[in-house]
């Protein structure tokens, strides 16, 4: 009998995270979802996981869960993540050691979980969400906390993706420009819009084909894919 595929998300309560997991679960995929806010599920194949990506333990207890309800993880899309944009001298050790929280613990602590599983069943999938900005430096938005941090998670992709390239595990990630989530502002949408070449918003459904069309390309590790309204071809 085919064992059902299984999918982890990160950030899954709203946003690009729900429509990530909406997106696995139709492709008859389990999903375990976890973020700080996320409710309980009556649907018995989408397992949900409150907790704090950047405490060690909720990425201990979001992959025991799903080994415990399912009995393997075959995807991991890191898709936590906040963005704190203001000048290099105004940020606070409070905002910087949130963002590392969120942005790097939970990227670091959760995949670490992960990748032994994938190891012993000879095969598995990591995708990272992490941004363009992390590309390219602007004077119109500064952003360090967003190059430190996606662009850490950028390198590391390629990074493992190389580490385990013969062990039947691919890495991978998405670098969305602004995309229209309750995070931003519907007053700023235009001012959003304008950062972009193609001058307008992505919309989350943008991101949800960009990670599918990475969980289908079994050739490609190590990708970093710009789905950002021309944003690096721009530069």
């Amino acid at each position: 009998m085919d064992q059902k595929k299984v999918a982890i998300v990160t950030g899954a309560s709203q946003g690009m995270g729900e429509g990530i997991v909406k997106a696995y679960r139709a492709r008859g995929y389990g999903v375990v979802a976890t973020s700080r806010s996320i409710q309980p599920s009556a649907d018995p194949d989408l397992l949900t996981v409150a907790g704090d990506i950047g405490d060690p333990e909720t990425g201990k207890r979001v992959v025991a869960a799903a080994l415990d309800r399912f009995g393997r993880i075959d995807t991991l899309v890191n898709n936590a993540g906040i963005f704190i944009g203001k000048a290099f001298t105004e940020y606070t050790e409070e905002d910087y050691r949130l963002k590392l929280k969120t942005n790097l613990d939970g990227f670091f602590f959760t995949t670490q979980q992960v990748i032994p599983v994938m190891l012993k069943q000879g095969s598995g999938h990591v995708v990272q969400i992490t941004a363009s900005t992390a590309e390219f430096a602007s004077s119109r938005s500064p952003a360090f906390l967003a190059m430190l941090t996606k662009g850490g998670m950028n390198s590391a992709t390629k990074s493992m993706a190389i580490e385990y390239a013969t062990r039947g595990i691919r890495v991978n990630a998405v670098a969305p420009g602004v995309i229209r989530t309750p995070m931003h502002d519907p007053s700023m949408v235009e001012k959003l819009a304008a950062f972009h070449p193609m001058n307008k918003l992505g919309e989350v459904e943008d991101i949800v084909r960009a990670v599918l069309y990475l969980e289908d390309a079994a050739f490609s590790t190590g990708e970093i894919l710009h789905v950002d309204g021309g944003l690096i071809a721009g530069r």
